[in-house]
């Protein structure tokens, strides 16, 4: 019997949600589509066939997707962090989003063209910003609050001093 994981991230889109699963899949490793599911019984959100759902996978972790028409748009209270091993990382995730018709905010996060948020980070960054030389973490965080998409050399030139 494979492994379920307890907590499934669940994306409730106006419309479009099988089309967003299909673009992640493209862009992330370890990803693919499990299943899209037109369900059977009349909801609150239509009749039968009219709200659909479909199981994911990005690098593993399983999410879902509901297309059930408009309810509370996605915005910044949540969000998915991607962590980068390397500056090719940072460009091809961030380029692939905001190239698909996403928007470009600051400090690495970005909206994609569903109005889902996400931060694509350094994983160095974390232990930038929590080191005990404060100075440092300023000097890295300053340098990170003058971009958009993140640089980790610059990040590591700043935080360097």
């Amino acid at each position: 019997m494979a492994h379920l994981a307890k907590i499934h991230p669940h994306l409730w889109y106006a419309d479009k949600a099988e089309e967003a699963a299909r673009l992640y899949v493209s862009i992330f490793p370890d990803s693919e589509i499990t299943r899209v599911t037109a369900m059977a019984a009349e909801t609150p959100s239509g009749p039968p066939g009219s709200v659909v759902t479909v199981e994911f996978k990005l690098f593993g972790q399983p999410f879902m997707a509901m297309q059930a028409g408009p309810l509370d748009p996605f915005n910044h209270a949540i969000s998915f962090m991607v962590l980068c091993d390397h500056q090719a990382e940072i460009d091809h995730y961030w380029d692939s989003l905001v190239s698909q018709g996403g928007t470009a905010e600051q400090c690495g996060w970005l909206r994609d063209r569903y109005g889902v948020c996400w931060q694509i980070v350094p994983k160095q960054l974390q232990e930038m910003m929590t080191t005990d030389d404060r100075e440092a973490a300023k000097r890295a965080t300053e340098a990170m609050l003058k971009m958009v998409k993140l640089d980790l050399a610059e990040l590591q030139r700043a935080f360097a001093g």
